[in-house]
């Protein structure tokens, strides 16, 4: 009786390599993530989800906020990243809300000084219901502090401004000469155009 052949399984886990994933410059390049990937070009374009916690390992509330990187370049067992976006985390967002109170909230377009365009959600919190016109106001001082600072930051300055509250502690303080407000900030944050984007778009 003839041996019937078996059909050698192939072990992806071991075909696949791991990498060491670190954060862009504007974290000083600290490690975020150790992932398995199939091959170099394969884990090009990959985004990774952090916290701000994950990579600054102090306050536990920095839980609270999300950051995205994209993976640009593979070497060894090491992958680089990009900025992709910044975000709230949902459970956060949810504790902010409260009944009675104003919930405003904008998106704007801001270009940093090297040439990087990202769209900004901002979102703002009263201790009570503010009117259309107060509302208005707001928003008006919010973009005004935005379109004066963002464009004479790199990319780097404005990741770790947004990341860090900066904006959100230059916007609170501007609003509340006028209005007053419980919180305030960036909500999301995502670039939409690279710099080199730009420049080809220009020159199409």
């Amino acid at each position: 009786m003839a041996r019937q052949k078996t059909a050698r399984i192939k072990d992806k886990w071991r075909e696949k390599k791991w990498v060491t994933v670190l954060a862009p410059s504007a974290f000083n390049n600290v490690p975020v993530a150790y992932i398995p990937v199939t091959d170099d070009a394969s884990a090009i374009g990959r985004v990774i989800e952090v916290t701000l916690f994950d990579i600054i390992k102090g306050d536990p509330s920095q839980h609270q906020y999300k950051l995205y990187f994209q993976i640009n370049k593979v070497e060894g067992d090491t992958a680089t990243t990009i900025f992709k976006r910044y975000e709230y985390a949902k459970e956060f967002l949810r504790s902010l809300v409260r009944r009675g109170s104003s919930l405003i909230n904008f998106i704007g377009d801001y270009k940093t000084k090297d040439g990087y365009i990202f769209r900004i959600k901002i979102i703002a919190l009263t201790q009570k219901k503010l009117n259309t016109s107060r509302k208005h106001a707001l928003r008006l001082i919010a973009r005004d502090v935005m379109s004066k600072t963002i464009p004479e930051m790199t990319i780097e300055q404005f990741v770790q401004a947004t990341a860090f509250g900066k904006i959100n502690s230059d916007i609170m303080a501007a609003v509340k000469k006028i209005i007053h407000v419980r919180h305030v900030g960036i909500e999301k944050a995502k670039i939409i155009r690279t710099a080199e984007a730009e420049i080809a778009l220009l020159q199409a």
